[in-house]
């Protein structure tokens, strides 16, 4: 028996040994946490104790409960799935992308009118309310189950010139850019990523379990003159996905040597 002898509320105490025990590896990830039982005799305290107890470390986000199973450790192992954030441009001037065409859409796409928000309209540099046309996809990978949250967001400026994406919001990112250089465009992109708790919605359809953030990916597409084109946002859970970047170096301009 490990009878809690600290300072503090019970629960706590109860919370901070068990956190000891899974941080020592006596209790291993992907393991069965003891049952409730085995917890109240271990350290002499009631059931109520060792709920709260548990659900403290399920907020902190050290045990994963699955229903019907019991109380789990979570897993510090590798991410399920690695996300290739390139683009390739063919020789036939088409686009792809890395895991662009391995997705299997898990329904048909949502097609929508909408107005930026302070976030969209910050990527866009427009103002609030601007028009925009949308696009949701729900994503996932075969290979590992991973879901993913995929949103296109098209300024109406850009659909005036490519009168298809106001037909067809639900085309593809990579057919976008490739009508986006037939108008003339020299592409370039820029991608911003952040972590924070996910929405009510976000953790169902995305499957998360207790205490999970989420990624949020921002990929603004832009044009010749470096004029924002585009916004997509890609959302998926931080304990599934990892991110991987090719950098290369800037060429700095030539500088002129007067004669």
């Amino acid at each position: 028996m490990s009878e809690i002898q600290r300072p503090g509320a019970l629960y706590q105490q109860v919370a901070a040994a068990i956190r000891e025990a899974i941080l020592s590896g006596e209790f291993e990830p992907d393991s069965l946490l003891p049952s409730e039982a085995q917890l109240m005799a271990r350290y002499g305290v009631s059931r109520p104790t060792v709920r709260n107890a548990v659900a403290a470390l399920r907020a902190e986000g050290l045990i994963d409960v699955r229903h019907g199973k019991g109380s789990f450790v979570r897993s510090a192992g590798q991410p399920a799935l690695t996300l290739e954030r390139r683009i390739t441009r063919t020789t036939d001037g088409t686009f792809t992308m890395p895991n662009g065409d391995a997705w299997d859409e898990v329904e048909e796409p949502s097609t929508y009118r909408t107005r930026t928000t302070k976030d969209a309209g910050r990527f866009l540099q427009l103002g609030e309310e601007e028009a925009l046309f949308g696009c949701d996809r729900l994503l996932i990978d075969p290979g590992s189950g991973t879901r993913v949250m995929h949103r296109t967001l098209i300024p109406f400026t850009t659909a005036e010139a490519i009168p298809l994406l106001a037909e067809e919001p639900s085309t593809r990112p990579a057919e976008i850019y490739g009508l986006l250089t037939q108008e003339g465009h020299k592409l370039s992109w820029t991608e911003s990523v952040r972590a924070r708790m996910p929405l009510p919605d976000e953790r169902t359809t995305l499957r998360l379990p207790d205490a999970t953030p989420v990624l949020l990916l921002a990929r603004v597409t832009h044009g010749t003159d470096g004029r924002p084109l585009l916004l997509e946002e890609l959302r998926s859970g931080a304990d599934r996905a990892e991110l991987a970047y090719r950098i290369t170096a800037d060429k700095q301009p030539t500088r002129r040597t007067r004669a």
